[in-house]
């Protein structure tokens, strides 16, 4: 089984690297808008995991540059998402704002956070 998880999660991210989506091309100011709201977004994922890979594509199509912590290899970041987010499951989108922080879970959540909350800046 270990195998099998091995080889599909190698197929997606092929997939994934062949079929990479175009980032937007935004005014230089306006980028460096959203880039300031970035900074305290970060995204804890899997790797090959599927639901990570349509959270990256979604930030890769809107020109998104928040932080990406693997929580299957780092030993930190799978502590940190189980102590705080309460739970290891992936992807998880840690969001601080005015010293609160806020973990969303759910790939349709998180997505929907970063195009309507965050890319439409400005």
């Amino acid at each position: 089984m270990k195998f099998v998880r091995w080889l599909l999660g190698r197929i997606i991210l092929f997939f994934d690297f062949i079929t990479t989506p175009r980032g937007v091309k935004r005014d230089a100011q306006l980028q460096a808008e959203i880039d300031a709201k970035t900074q305290n977004l970060s995204l804890y994922q899997f790797k090959a995991c599927p639901f990570c890979v349509k959270v990256r594509r979604a930030m890769k199509r809107n020109s998104l540059n928040i932080e990406l912590r693997d929580a299957k290899t780092e030993g930190i970041h799978r502590e940190t998402l189980a102590a705080e987010g309460g739970k290891v499951k992936v992807p998880c989108l840690r969001i601080e704002q005015d010293d609160k922080v806020t973990w969303l879970y759910e790939s349709n959540d998180i997505i929907a956070f970063l195009e309507n909350e965050v890319a439409k800046a400005a």
